[in-house]
């Protein structure tokens, strides 16, 4: 079992004994995910930390994404509980970039796709092949977008 997985079973055993229900049930579902991500395919595999983290930032973000619906939809009881479950799993996650950093990184990326000949919208991939490898883990991938976007348009 890898260290971040066998870490969320100590605290999800840890939460169960504590009687803390919010964390119990994320850590659950969040575990349940990782279950079902090393038995699909063909072979049954077990998950490197990269991938379980992976796993892990895909639950959080489909969090966020609850909560801006139910926040939308009026139900704002729910909208604080899909809040609350993401900080829970965003404890597991690495710090995320600050805009500032972000776009500082950005910037580097694009000078480097403009020294290698790509101009204007157009080079929006490029610069993005740049930059998702520096900021895996750190930042959306919809924030990275909007940055390149911003920095390539002006």
């Amino acid at each position: 079992m890898t260290t971040l997985k066998s870490k969320l079973q100590d605290d999800l055993n840890a939460a169960i004994k504590e009687r803390d229900e919010l964390r119990s049930s994320t850590l659950r579902l969040t575990l349940a995910a990782i279950t079902k991500e090393e038995v699909a395919g063909k072979e049954k595999r077990v998950l490197s930390d990269d991938e379980v983290q992976k796993v892990i930032a895909r639950e959080a973000k489909k969090r966020r994404e609850a909560a801006d619906a139910f926040a939308q939809g009026g139900r704002a009881e729910q909208a604080e509980r899909e809040k609350a479950e993401g900080e829970v799993l965003a404890t597991y996650l690495p710090k995320q970039l600050s805009d500032d950093e972000l776009n500082a990184i950005v910037a580097q990326a694009v000078e480097e796709a403009r020294a290698a000949g790509a101009e204007g919208p157009r080079a929006m991939g490029a610069v993005m092949k740049i930059v998702n490898p520096k900021v895996a883990g750190q930042a959306e991938g919809g924030r990275v977008a909007a940055a390149v976007k911003k920095l390539l348009a002006g």
